[in-house]
């Protein structure tokens, strides 16, 4: 009590009502809290470190897979004729053979020897996928034909390939380059 005002000093029996034992308890409450707190904390910066390893390894197969790519497209580029020059040189060598035998056979020998190169020439574009546009007799076809002139004719329809001048080719079924052709026109009337 107070002893000016008769009042019973309120303060201080506040202050001396509180639990020692309540107190404890709460400051171990906490303790437990930051403890958690801590333990997620930590469980949280492992599951990020890890992600992170992850990324990084994400990220290095993916740059080994790009320069691997790179490597594979510069290799394609560079070894794609390998095979198809292989195959080349056996014309080359028959074509020196028979440039070889020129000098003491005669003219039949040379025409013989020039067709079984050519033959030989066209069974390896072939192989390769080339392929021989000669379009004679069938309509002109601009994707396909380069025409030159047209010329009258009765013996082929109008607007077809009277004569192949020069043979096209295709790889693949994609044009490397159209035949030029003579392309028939309407017969003139004399």
């Amino acid at each position: 009590m107070n002893a000016q005002t008769d009042q019973p000093d309120i303060e201080s029996e506040d202050l001396n009502s509180e639990d020692p034992t309540a107190e404890a308890e709460g400051a171990e409450g906490q303790e437990k809290q930051e403890a958690a707190e801590a333990a997620e904390i930590e469980a949280l910066q492992a599951k990020a470190d890890e992600n992170w390893d992850l990324y990084l390894r994400a990220a290095a197969e993916a740059e080994n897979v790009r320069k691997r790519a790179i490597r594979d497209v510069e290799n394609a580029r560079k070894y794609a004729l390998e095979n198809f020059g292989r195959e080349l040189l056996a014309v080359v060598d028959t074509l020196e053979m028979g440039l070889a035998a020129a000098e003491s056979a005669d003219a039949d020998s040379l025409r013989a020897g020039s067709e079984a190169t050519l033959k030989l020439l066209a069974t390896t574009l072939e192989r390769f996928g080339i392929s021989v546009v000669d379009p004679e007799g069938e309509p002109f076809d601009p994707e396909l034909h380069e025409a030159m002139t047209m010329q009258p004719s009765d013996d082929v329809e109008p607007g077809s390939v009277l004569t192949v001048i020069q043979k096209g080719y295709s790889l693949n079924g994609r044009l490397l380059r159209p035949a030029r052709v003579i392309v028939a026109s309407e017969p003139t009337d004399a």
